[in-house]
């Protein structure tokens, strides 16, 4: 009678849970007179969390983590202004209808794909001022752009946007009849109340890939470029899906949503530029501005320190130490013990005579990036 009364307890707690996932009731708060979006504080919560996984990864690359705080000052600006004329473009029927609709970022509204195309190009810019080779620190990057992204998608939650399809599914997403109303959804799917958590597929499917590129750039060799390429076509493949069951607002081309063209477009791109980045012959790449502080500042590229993607420098410093050892052995058991300075020193080439075109490349840091 016990494990029947248990087992019916735990029916009844089973049929209690809830068959949906509710939507919230609020998408701000306030501190004060200050209103905080729930939307921006995840895209600010992102970007803290991008910064220093970037960081970590930068410094192992032997790269200075200052570095990062440097580009995020360019690219986060950047990266919102190209998400937002993006999305002014693709969906001018989601600007709101106000004299600052346009820059409204606050209610929602980011293009990932412009974000980060401009972001890309202002933080190329910014590291080849500083004399540093792009292709590593995008590796280094492209995980956390990717959970950037994920945290992201919870503002889409609060902002009760970015859903699918009607469906009846136990994780179905609740959207209240104002929101399906300005969500742009065709009328034959208003009288819904559950929809597909788009959001909540493309945050999972974000933290996957991020996971998926640390792997691979720690079991295989990568070369610059190599994984950013790879989070292009990754997330692009992702959007492929993601635009077949979303039914909010679009732009349409051909009968189908315009961001299906560019996810399918870039998905090839992305793919195509890693296949190219992995066959391309390895070259020395620099990863340190020029500072006997070690602070980052503007330096020309003549200036910096070339870092070479070779871990048996120290060996080669070994080698070359037993062999002036060796060298100065032979000297000495011919001569008892003495040196003849000045043949050594007629002997020795200058540094300006050393230095091979190779040599030359490798101290300027010069790189087909």
């Amino acid at each position: 009678m016990g494990l029947a009364d248990s087992l019916g307890g735990m029916a009844q707690g089973i049929a209690a849970l809830p068959q949906f996932i509710p939507s919230p009731p609020i998408n701000a708060f306030h501190i004060g007179p200050l209103e905080i979006h729930f939307y921006a504080l995840g895209y600010i919560i992102g970007i803290t969390l991008a910064i220093l996984i970037t960081r970590r990864r930068w410094r192992a690359l032997g790269g200075n983590p200052d570095l990062v705080n440097d580009i995020a000052l360019w690219v986060v600006p950047a990266g919102i202004i190209g998400g937002r004329i993006y999305f002014d473009i693709t969906t001018p029927n989601d600007i709101p209808h106000v004299w600052y609709g346009a820059f409204a970022v606050w209610t929602g509204g980011l293009g990932i794909w412009g974000g980060v195309a401009l972001a890309a190009a202002v933080g190329a810019w910014r590291l080849r001022k500083l004399g540093i080779t792009v292709g590593p620190f995008a590796n280094a990057i492209a995980p956390a752009l990717l959970v950037a992204q994920a945290i992201g998608r919870i503002g889409n939650y609060f902002n009760k946007e970015l859903f699918g399809k009607p469906t009846t599914l136990p994780w179905g997403l609740e959207i209240p009849y104002g929101y399906r109303l300005a969500g742009g959804i065709p009328a034959q799917d208003l009288h819904y109340a559950t929809f597909q958590p788009s959001f909540l597929y493309e945050l999972i499917w974000d933290l996957a890939l991020a996971a998926f590129l640390v792997w691979l750039g720690h079991h295989a060799k990568i070369k610059p470029w190599g994984l950013f390429a790879l989070y292009v076509a990754g997330y692009s493949a992702y959007r492929i899906f993601e635009e077949t069951i979303r039914i909010d607002s679009s732009e349409y081309f051909l009968g189908l949503r315009l961001n299906m063209f560019v996810a399918i477009a870039l998905t090839v791109v992305g793919v195509v530029w890693f296949v190219l980045a992995q066959r391309r012959p390895e070259r020395p790449f620099t990863v340190l501005p020029a500072s006997a502080a070690g602070a980052v500042e503007d330096t020309k590229p003549d200036d910096a320190a070339a870092v070479m993607n070779a871990p048996d420098a120290a060996d080669q410093e070994e080698v070359s130490a037993e062999t002036v050892s060796s060298g100065s052995a032979d000297s000495g058991s011919a001569d008892s013990g003495s040196v003849d300075l000045e043949t050594v020193d007629a002997a020795e080439p200058s540094a300006t005579e050393a230095a091979q075109p190779d040599d030359a490349a490798v101290a300027t840091g010069r790189s087909d990036e």
